[in-house]
């Protein structure tokens, strides 16, 4: 009779369990995180929001909260929510666009992102992420104009 410890693990169950390990411990709160906005289901978005937005360090909580006001201004129709832990704009429940503060996972620039929901097209290939590192009145009117476009 052969004990569990003598039962070594075949080739493939060890691949399984590291596929299963591949993410990162970011990856895998920001999937915790989505689950959990999916049980509470349509709470007070804008609360959220502004909350996760408060919740970030500098510089992305200034970059959030310019993006959340620009957001709001161009494009009323656009719902607040959380997606993943980030805040995300939708419309009809689908969702639009999305801030990726740099600090959430360790990347060296903030993203502002949008989905297929976004109406961005333009012939057979257009950018749908961007790279924040600051806001200068120039990004500001770009986002705004991107914004209207995508909702549009």
């Amino acid at each position: 009779m052969s004990s569990d410890k003598d039962v070594q693990k075949s080739p493939k169950r060890r691949r399984d369990q590291q596929e299963t390990q591949g993410f990162t411990a970011e990856e895998r709160a920001a999937m915790k995180e989505r689950a959990r906005e999916l049980k509470a289901g349509k709470a007070d978005g804008e609360s959220a929001v502004l909350a996760k937005i408060a919740e970030m360090p500098e510089p992305d909580r200034s970059i959030a909260e310019r993006i959340h006001a620009i957001i709001k201004a161009s494009a009323p129709s656009l719902s607040p929510k959380t997606w993943y832990g980030m805040p995300a704009y939708a419309k009809d429940g689908k969702v639009v666009c999305f801030f990726t503060p740099a600090s959430k996972f360790n990347a060296r620039y903030a993203t502002l992102g949008f989905n297929d929901a976004a109406n961005l097209d333009e012939g057979n290939m257009w950018p749908t992420s961007f790279a924040l590192k600051e806001l200068t009145p120039a990004e500001e009117a770009r986002i705004a104009a991107l914004v209207k476009k995508a909702v549009g």
